[in-house]
């Protein structure tokens, strides 16, 4: 039991007998403990129970990115501070806001071949597996983490152009354009990122103050909760028809938002 339990955790490209597999299933395990003289015969079934029965799962994984950003806990804890209204060890103002901002890339423009037809008793709905290609879309948008408001804009794709246009889109409305500072808290992607970005932003707009977050730490940006929500709502099964190619569902999410908000505590936006 314990020769099969160790067989179980090695990669079956570094067994005994190499396999070109990428992970063991039961049947793979009892061949290759016959073949290495662990025993003379066992099923797949019996290595299944003693596996799955054990506190180690070699067949279980999951994705992993270990921090490599030298400043990942001061960078972590200044965005956090924000989410909690503080900067530099002092409170926010009331005319300081903190805005979460990104894109959502390459939204797939699907024009369906045949209408979707509606459900029916003992039937769901069918959505039309064929489709045309209407290009892609990206969908950049601000999510002000204290007053629970999103502003969203459709663009053909990222860049700092777009970017920039949804920066003024904020900026130019109140209570931004009269704010005593506006922070907004953004990843390492091309439109923003670096130095150079922060000379431009803040030549621009010099109450805006922009905050990168650490490397690999986009999960740590408030607006990534709200488009998950716009995935599940309004972006998947992604739809189009040949008028709305230039206006996709997901535009008209952030109005949807902003009709009915609700505060948040700074930990996360509310789903709606």
């Amino acid at each position: 039991m314990v020769a099969i339990k160790a067989l179980a955790c090695e990669f079956p490209a570094k067994a005994d007998k190499p396999r070109p597999l990428a992970r063991w299933q039961c049947p793979d395990l009892a061949r290759a403990a016959v073949e290495q003289g662990i025993t003379a015969s066992i099923s797949g079934t019996t290595i299944w129970r003693w596996l799955s029965a054990d506190a180690i799962k070699p067949w279980q994984h999951r994705s992993w990115i270990f921090p490599r950003d030298p400043d990942f806990g001061p960078k972590a804890a200044r965005v956090l501070d924000l989410y909690a209204r503080r900067f530099h060890d002092t409170p926010l103002r009331p005319d300081e806001y903190v805005i979460s901002a990104d894109e959502k890339t390459s939204i797939q423009a699907r024009i369906r071949k045949h209408a979707t037809t509606p459900p029916a008793p003992s039937q769901p709905a069918r959505i039309e597996a064929e489709y045309f290609r209407g290009g892609s879309l990206a969908y950049l948008a601000a999510w002000d983490v204290h007053r629970a408001k999103v502003f969203g804009r459709c663009e053909q794709t990222t860049g700092i152009d777009p970017f920039d246009r949804l920066v003024d889109q904020v900026m130019t409305t109140e209570p931004y354009a009269t704010a005593r500072r506006v922070f907004w808290v953004v990843d390492n992607g091309s439109s923003h990122r670096g130095q150079a970005s922060i000379d431009r932003l803040q030549d621009r707009w010099p109450k805006l103050r922009l905050i990168h977050l650490p490397v690999h730490a986009s999960w740590l940006n408030q607006v990534e909760i709200y488009f998950s929500v716009v995935q599940r709502k309004s972006s998947h099964p992604t739809t189009f028809t040949p008028s709305t190619r230039s206006r996709p569902d997901c535009s008209t999410s952030s109005s949807t938002t902003n009709r009915s908000p609700h505060r948040s505590n700074g930990s996360s936006p509310k789903t709606i």
